[in-house]
């Protein structure tokens, strides 16, 4: 009889049984991908309006039984984004809302280790919500002024900046480091998942009420943000749970002794300064990487819906929906580089493999990508695999190896502040991209993609110190990790 009970009942039943901190781990987990998922939701409706805020051309149905007829007017474009220098005015969308998050990203992590975690990230959410419904407000109140969707972003970029610091923190601070890059890999899909619903969701409304492509999301993640109020536990201290071990340089005996009681590690519990993280071994390099990875990566989030519309004849719904499959891709490809790098132990040779892959896939696609609808779905999925993998690994894994170094001697305070560091340094690129990417576009949209290749080139030239390191401990350990971690202990001291 107990077979033939509700699929309800067995799993509650069976999550019982499980360890309560695995418990609380597993709830974690999901609560801060869903909570980042709001985040990327939420941003995404600005690359599908694009679209309809300047259009190629307006259709002009005569009559129901005749066909569409198009014309080059600007009748049915969105003040003032309709006169020629639309591109460069939709670009500064974009540059003061990423270069508002890269300046914001830098304080987040500062606040982040110095406030609740639970309030700092619930207030985030909240107010993103209430910015990002505001821009879709512009629709229904029928604002034509550019600096009030200016002001808007600016202060949705600062606000923004809070989410991606404390959900690192709150992941690192219940997780060690073993399979780190795949369950991080894993989770980090909640950044592809969130734009694509973000671009299906806005899709729905782009071309009766692009309004309402902002206030539904808008309304999502301030919901989200409420519930992180009433039920995130952002450390494991806070509800009695073991927190994991990452890296001290105790014996194991003395760990032994410390961690009798409670099976845990004293730990500091000191905020750390920007300059003593900046001397983390790797995390200027991995900086440096993001900010030309994140380059690329923000300039697909941004424009390519309005890039396929302006390649093929697919409206703006069919060019949004489409442009999900470059996240589809995103999503493998950063499940593929943790698990690679968890295995190989070689962050930066992972990533690197990955960005030599992603300079000549970028102009494939950019040469054979319109021909067919099936050639720009399957490129597209090559091009998010090989471009989001990076850009991913050195986001969620990486950024909490460094954050939990062993130089910090077991600090956990340090996670937040690195990951701003990393990250922040990554939307300054961010930021720059879609800015070049409007201005560049004028002159073909081949020029856009060269100097996405050549910033793909850049961001591999930051990791050759640390792949030399890595070939070098491979060399040594013939890739065995029981026998690396000696010797990363031996040099180390």
């Amino acid at each position: 009889m107990v077979n033939q009970a509700p699929l309800g009942i067995k799993l509650i039943s069976y999550l019982s049984t499980i360890d309560r901190t695995a418990r609380y781990k597993f709830f974690i987990l999901i609560l801060t991908f869903f909570c980042y998922t709001s985040y990327h939701l939420s941003r995404k409706p600005i690359s599908i309006v694009k679209s309809v805020l300047h259009r190629k051309n307006c259709s002009v149905p005569l009559d129901p039984s005749q066909p569409v007829i198009f014309d080059n007017t600007t009748d049915c474009d969105w003040k003032p984004f309709d006169d020629a220098d639309s591109s460069a005015l939709l670009g500064s969308l974009d540059l003061a809302y990423l270069f508002a998050y890269a300046v914001g990203m830098f304080f987040s992590g500062h606040f982040a280790e110095r406030m609740n975690l639970r309030h700092f990230l619930a207030l985030g959410m909240i107010s993103s919500g209430v910015l990002t419904a505001f821009f879709g407000f512009g629709y229904f109140w029928k604002i034509h002024v550019l600096w009030y969707f200016i002001i808007v972003q600016i202060l949705g970029g600062l606000v923004q900046s809070t989410g991606w610091p404390s959900v690192v923190a709150c992941v690192g601070n219940w997780y060690g480091k073993g399979k780190r890059g795949l369950i991080m890999g894993i989770w980090n899909s909640h950044t592809s998942v969130g734009n694509i619903l973000g671009s299906v969701i806005a899709g729905i409304w782009v071309n009766e009420a692009w309004g309402w492509s902002f206030v539904v999301p808008g309304i999502i993640i301030a919901t989200l943000g409420v519930i992180v109020f009433f039920f995130l536990v952002p450390d494991p201290d806070i509800v009695g749970c073991r927190p994991p071990v990452h890296h001290t340089d105790k014996e194991p005996e003395e760990e032994a002794l410390v961690s009798k009681d409670e099976g845990s590690v004293r730990e500091d519990k000191e905020a750390i300064t920007i300059w003593r993280a900046l001397r983390i071994p790797g995390v200027i390099e991995f900086s440096l990487c993001l900010f030309f990875a994140k380059l690329v990566s923000y300039t697909f989030l941004f424009w390519l819906p309005k890039y396929i519309s302006a390649k093929t004849s697919y409206d703006a719904e069919v060019a949004g929906d489409l442009s999900t499959l470059f996240d589809v891709g995103g999503i493998l490809g950063g499940i593929i580089a943790g698990v690679v790098s968890d295995y190989t132990r070689g962050r930066a040779s992972t990533c690197c493999v990955m960005l030599l892959l992603a300079a000549p896939m970028m102009f494939v696609y950019n040469t054979y990508g319109s021909i067919t609808y099936a050639h720009n779905v399957g490129l597209l999925l090559c091009c998010g695999f090989l471009v989001n993998g990076p850009y991913a690994l050195i986001t969620t894994a990486v950024s909490a190896d460094l954050g939990t170094h062993k130089s910090l001697r077991g600090n956990s305070k340090a996670l937040a502040t690195v990951t701003a560091i990393i990250d922040g340094t990554g939307s300054v690129g961010a930021a720059l991209g879609p800015l070049l990417t409007g201005v560049i576009s004028k002159s073909g949209w081949n020029n856009v993609f060269y100097m996405l290749i050549a910033a793909d080139i850049c961001a591999m030239f930051f990791l050759i110190r640390l792949i030399f390191k890595e070939i070098k401990l491979w060399r040594l350990t013939g890739c065995n990790h029981e026998l690396e971690d000696i010797v990363i202990n031996v040099g180390d001291k």
